[in-house]
């Protein structure tokens, strides 16, 4: 989980967020480079008291500094087509959970299993415990197995909301009246912390969203505790 100080992605929990993850390292090296050589010709420039002639009006030059930036614009076309293609595909899911958002909490169903169904508050800040974090904890965790293909259908009962989770590389509006999808596959144990991403109301900064990674036994097992209360 990001801290104060931390500046960079939160550590990768799927293969989704590992791919956004190379793609950001694969523009920043682009960028580098860019502006090492910009800053190099403007220093050269500045500090050179002698005029090339052939700087002006010369065709070469010209064609030169316009392929070099079509073909940077390519090398980044291609892998973000790419990761967009991959972040929308949904492959053969193994199982299903439905969320809605509310003003100002999320509901869950899990569409596979019969009355899966819990509210998901913010826990108050007076009740929280040593080990809980404020404004992120709830009070009903969303239980899911890892290393297995998840698919989430996301809407809305009142306004626009946005369900995201940044260590699983997720993020997809909550609209009312509209279902919309999204796949990821969480490849290691452990909690994950998101937020509503869209000004939902006056509220919106305390509906936070908490997934709980555990092993596909682990869930079956809390499935059926869930199920027998």
């Amino acid at each position: 989980m990001a801290t104060w100080a931390y500046l960079g992605f939160q550590d990768s929990a799927s293969p989704l967020m590992e791919q956004l993850i190379f793609f950001h390292d694969h523009i920043m090296m682009i960028i580098v480079m860019i502006i090492t050589f910009v800053g190099y010709m403007l220093s050269t420039i500045m500090f050179n008291s002698f005029i090339n002639r052939y700087m002006l009006e010369n065709q070469t030059i010209e064609m030169i500094w316009t392929a070099i930036p079509a073909m940077i614009l390519i090398f980044i076309a291609l892998p973000s087509l790419r990761l967009l293609y991959l972040l929308d595909e949904v492959n053969n899911p193994s199982m299903t959970l439905k969320t809605i958002g509310h003003q100002w909490y999320w509901s869950y169903e899990y569409s596979d299993f019969l009355h899966m169904e819990f509210d998901s508050y913010m826990i108050p800040t007076n009740e929280l415990k040593p080990s809980e974090f404020r404004l992120l904890d709830v009070d009903n965790r969303t239980v899911l197995p890892m290393n297995t293909q998840i698919r989430v259908i996301i809407s809305a009962a009142d306004v626009i909301h946005s369900w995201t989770v940044p260590a699983l590389g997720v993020k997809a509006d909550a609209i009312p009246g509209r279902l919309n999808q999204v796949s990821f596959l969480i490849n290691r144990p452990g909690l994950y912390y998101g937020q509503c991403s869209e000004i939902c109301g006056a509220n919106h900064s305390f509906m936070p969203i908490v997934i709980e990674s555990i092993s596909t036994t682990s869930f079956l097992n809390w499935i059926s505790s869930f199920s027998s209360d």
